[in-house]
C-alpha cells in the first residue's frame, strides 16, 4: 500500500551543513533501499519532509528519523494514503529554500512529479508543503525540550491531607486529583473522583443497575464526595464533581439536592464545578438546559469534560455555554508530536477564547505534552504528571524544576 507521511522538525545547534549535505547522501541511500521516495525542505532552522512509498518502508524510514539526534522536536503532519507517487525515483532530494525563491523552488518541486500523477497544489500534501515555504505556521512551531532536561519534584511542604470520614458500608470512595497551574506552583481545584466500594471503578458499581438507578446512585453519592472534600479542607479551591448529564434531568429536585449537601457541609456553590461528559448521550435537552440554568444561577459553575471524545462537543458550547472544558486525554496524549492533535488543540483554544471559556488539559503524562501546551497558552494541567487519584486524600503535587 502507498503510503505518505509528512512531517516537520528542528535542526539541533551542533549540525553544520557539511554535516546536513552527509546525512542527506546517507538517507538518499537508505530511502533507495525501502524504495522510498523523500522530498526535504530546509530553510535554515526547520525541516519538512514528504516521505512516499511501501508502507512497511515508510514506517521504517521515519522510525530511523525519529531516533536521529540531528534534528529535534518532530511532529508528524500526516499520513495518508495515495494510488500513485507523486515524485518520482526512490532516495531523497533536498531543496535549501535559502538558496532559492519562493516560487522558484515550488515550481522545482512540481517539476519533480511523476508523469501518471498531475502535480497541482489542490493535493493535501502539496498545500502542507506550499504552507511551509509559505511560512504561513511558523508560529506554531513550538520548540520543547527534551524530556530529560526536567524532573518532577514531589512539594515536601505539601502534606497530603487525608481524609477523616466514616465510610458507610456500601458507600462510594472519592479519589481526590489536584488540578494545577505549575507556572505558579498553584494547586487550583481539587476532583472528586468516584470509585466503587472496594475501590474499583465507578462502572464496576453502576454495573446491573436500571437507568433510573444508576442516576439516583450518581447525583446521591455526591454528599459523599462533599463531606470528604470538606474535611480535607479545600478553603480558597474549587472542587469538581462528575455528574452524568441525564441525571440532573432524571432524579427530581437535582439541584437542589446538591445545594442542601452543599450547604451541611459548609461549602459554597461558588466553590463547586460540576463536570458533564460530552460523550453520554443528552437525548432531553432542553430539560437539560434549564437544569444547568438552574445550577448557574445558583452559583455553580459548569465544566465540560473530555472534550472531544464524543460527538456532541460543539453542539454543547452553542446550547449550554460552560465555564470550564477540559480537552480529552485521547487528544492530549502526545500532542507534541502529533500535528493534527496540535491543530485540533489550536482550535478549541481559539473557539474557548472567542467564548471566555477557559481550558484544562486532562490526562497528561509526559513532560513534552504539558511543555507543549503551556507553549500554546493553556494554564491548567491535571494528570499523572503532577499527582495521580489518590482515594479519600489529596496527594502532594510534583513540580516541574529544570534540571
Amino acid at each position: 500500500m502507498l503510503t505518505t507521511l509528512l512531517y516537520r522538525s528542528h535542526i539541533s545547534d551542533d549540525v553544520t551543513i557539511k554535516t546536513l549535505e552527509a546525512m542527506v547522501k546517507k538517507a538518499s541511500e537508505r530511502n533507495a533501499s525501502y524504495d522510498v521516495t523523500g522530498i526535504l525542505l530546509f530553510n535554515g532552522r526547520h525541516f519538512f519532509q514528504l516521505l512516499e512509498g511501501p508502507e512497511a518502508g515508510v514506517s521504517a524510514v521515519y522510525d530511523r528519523i525519529c531516533a536521529d539526534n540531528k534534528h529535534h522536536n518532530l511532529v508528524e503532519l500526516m499520513r495518508d494514503y495515495a494510488p500513485a507517487r507523486r515524485f518520482g525515483n526512490a532516495g531523497m532530494e533536498l531543496f535549501d529554500l535559502r538558496e532559492h525563491e519562493e516560487f522558484s523552488v515550488l515550481q522545482a518541486v512540481l517539476n519533480r512529479g511523476t508523469s501518471k500523477y498531475q502535480l497541482t497544489y489542490a493535493d493535501r500534501a502539496l498545500q502542507f508543503l506550499r504552507t511551509f515555504v509559505d511560512a504561513t505556521e511558523k508560529k506554531n512551531y513550538f520548540e520543547v525540550l527534551p524530556a530529560e532536561h526536567w524532573e518532577f519534584l514531589v512539594d515536601e511542604l505539601m502534606k497530603p491531607q487525608a481524609s477523616d470520614v466514616a465510610l458507610p458500608e456500601g458507600h462510594q470512595l472519592f479519589a481526590f486529583q489536584p488540578i494545577v497551574d505549575p507556572m505558579s506552583r498553584e494547586m487550583v481545584s481539587v476532583e472528586a473522583k468516584m470509585r466503587a466500594p472496594d475501590g474499583g471503578p465507578a462502572q464496576d458499581h453502576f454495573a446491573g443497575l436500571t437507568p433510573q438507578e444508576t442516576y439516583e446512585l450518581d447525583l446521591h453519592s455526591k454528599a459523599q464526595a462533599f463531606a470528604q472534600a470538606a474535611s480535607l479542607g479545600i478553603e480558597g479551591r474549587t472542587l469538581s464533581i462528575n455528574l452524568l448529564p441525564m441525571t440532573l434531568v432524571e432524579v427530581p429536585g437535582a439541584v437542589d439536592y446538591l445545594l442542601r449537601e452543599i450547604q451541611a457541609n459548609n461549602l459554597v456553590p461558588e466553590q463547586v464545578v460540576v463536570e458533564v461528559t460530552e460523550n453520554d448521550v443528552i437525548p432531553r435537552t432542553e430539560a437539560f438546559e434549564q437544569a444547568v440554568r438552574q445550577l448557574k444561577a445558583a452559583g455553580i459553575s459548569l465544566a465540560i469534560d473530555n472534550f472531544g471524545a464524543g460527538s456532541a462537543g460543539l453542539l454543547l458550547l452553542t446550547r449550554v455555554q460552560p465555564d470550564r472544558i477540559k480537552i480529552d486525554h485521547n487528544i492530549i496524549r502526545d500532542v507534541h508530536k502529533s500535528g493534527p492533535k496540535q491543530a485540533i488543540v489550536l482550535a478549541i483554544m481559539k473557539c474557548c477564547s472567542a467564548l471566555e471559556i477557559a481550558v484544562t488539559a486532562e490526562g497528561v503524562e509526559k513532560p513534552e505534552e504539558w511543555m507543549w501546551l503551556e507553549v500554546a497558552g493553556i494554564s491548567w494541567f491535571q494528570g499523572s504528571l503532577f499527582a495521580r487519584p489518590a482515594p479519600g486524600s489529596i496527594p502532594a503535587v510534583a513540580w516541574p524544576e529544570l534540571r
